[in-house]
């Protein structure tokens, strides 16, 4: 499908949501991912197409994608920079699991680490507009207070969220260190019947994904969101 181009917000110094108007109306469920492809001069070897998780709301007329940038980033990611109003990309379908489960009663808890915050502000942006409510818990690592983002929509959804800053400042007076599985049980309690929630970077989840089995968590229990290309937080 095509996409057009329509503007970019800045959420944080290193991090923008690009929004998109497509063709026709996109029937996505919150949490899902596209895939997108961008041409440009002198693709580098990760070349011409990305997955990224609709950091959006479905039922709206633009869809959006949030990802952190840096001013030495691949190619594809300076020519994301680059879009003028108009310009068109071309968009899989949407796909993945990474969504709320049937029940509404069930007992979730969400884990995001860095950019792997996105899916869960699709999720709470959907809750919030439909203003169901579900039981969550719901943990945010990242690495400086600079990159906390999307705290409005958290309010909105009326959720609280644990956030874990890896570097923090002096004056930062909550939670310090990298997420864990210690962190997490620690913080959460999760029950048996659970189901827990991780999206970040895939080394991170990697890690995360054992450690929480090691502690008797089910695989059953875990719902994965790996992003790749990032090393950590």
């Amino acid at each position: 499908m095509r996409v057009t181009f329509d503007h970019a917000d800045q959420e944080a110094a290193n991090i923008q949501t690009f929004w998109f108007k497509p063709e026709q109306p996109v029937d996505y469920t919150a949490g899902q991912f596209v895939e997108l492809t961008l041409p440009h001069p002198r693709p580098d070897e990760r070349g011409e197409k990305r997955w990224f998780t609709l950091s959006s709301a479905p039922g709206h007329e633009l869809i959006g994608i949030t990802t952190k940038l840096s001013p030495d980033g691949s190619s594809y990611k300076q020519a994301l920079q680059k879009l003028q109003p108009g310009d068109e990309l071309q968009m899989s379908e949407t796909m993945g699991d990474f969504v709320l489960p049937k029940y509404l009663t069930q007992p979730l808890v969400f884990i995001a680490g860095g950019i792997g915050i996105t899916p869960f502000h699709s999720i709470f942006e959907w809750l919030a507009e439909h203003y169901e409510q579900r039981s969550i818990q719901f943990i945010y690592g990242v690495k400086s207070e600079d990159e906390i983002i999307f705290q409005d929509t958290l309010t909105k959804a009326r959720q609280h969220a644990t956030i874990v800053v890896g570097e923090p400042s002096e004056t930062w007076g909550g939670e310090r260190g990298q997420l864990s599985a210690e962190l997490i049980i620690g913080l959460t309690k999760p029950s048996a019947d659970s189901l827990v929630y991780l999206s970040g970077p895939e080394p991170m989840l990697e890690t995360l994904e054992k450690d929480l089995l090691a502690h008797g968590l089910t695989k059953q229990q875990l719902v994965t969101d790996f992003f790749p290309g990032y090393s950590n937080l």
